[in-house]
């Protein structure tokens, strides 16, 4: 058990950030390889400033929020939730002043920031099997989505049991030692990490998180990397 643990939470994260890195560095090579359009693809009238319209499309969905408002109020929901999350994931390497303006403990939210991401995705995957939505989707937005869903749960569920059931056993300090050292190139499995009741719901957590950085960079999804720009384009 331990040696698969050790694949899952070592090789297989080196592996997976190399594909994810190198896929999307191919991917972005190849669209912005693409010939130019032709045509303007600039919206009017114009609005200005160019870049805060181009912010304001990009972050707050103003077409989803005219057509579709409750899909939106779960996006904007999913989307905080999801900057929280990287905000807590980010503390987990270290101490950064700036994010304790307003003091909490790691992760933010007291649990019910994952809780929230996990029912947001709940909704974006269940739409999927109603009309006319069911009709759109390819596979691979169902499997994207229960990987998140899956991801999210279990990372959700070491953070549920530490606030709400008292079960303490990895601490923040084994996951600061376990995710250092992988920055670091020095990779080191504190005692806790492999044998405490929170191992396996880590293991999956980062064994779910794996598949989905893998699978990326070759997914439709890919073009969220350039919403911005495709939104500044637009707006001129």
């Amino acid at each position: 058990m331990n040696t698969l643990y050790y694949f899952v939470l070592i090789p297989m994260v080196y592996f997976s950030f190399a594909v994810f890195f190198v896929g999307t560095g191919i991917r972005l090579v190849k669209i912005f390889g693409k010939p130019k359009q032709s045509t303007s693809l600039q919206i009017y009238p114009e609005k200005r400033p160019q870049w805060l319209w181009a912010l304001h499309d990009t972050f707050l969905f103003p077409s989803v929020r005219k057509h579709k408002p409750i899909l939106w109020i779960f996006l904007i929901l999913f989307h905080a939730c999801l900057l929280l999350l990287v905000i807590g994931h980010l503390e987990l390497f270290g101490e950064f002043r700036i994010f304790q303006i307003i003091p909490h403990e790691i992760f933010l939210g007291k649990g019910f920031v994952g809780l929230i991401l996990c029912v947001a995705l709940m909704f974006f995957l269940f739409r999927r099997f109603l009309s006319p939505v069911r009709e759109l989707s390819v596979p691979e937005d169902y499997y994207l989505l229960i990987l998140l869903f899956l991801i999210v749960l279990f990372g959700s569920q070491m953070d549920w049991a530490r606030r709400w059931y008292g079960y303490e056993e990895l601490l923040v300090e084994d996951y600061r030692t376990y995710l250092l050292s992988l920055l670091t190139l020095k990779p080191e499995l504190p005692y806790n990490v492999i044998n405490s009741g929170h191992s396996f719901m880590l293991v999956l957590h980062v064994f779910f998180a794996n598949l989905f950085l893998i699978f990326f960079p070759f997914s439709q999804s890919m073009h969220s990397f350039l919403s911005l720009p495709m939104n500044k384009l637009r707006r001129g």
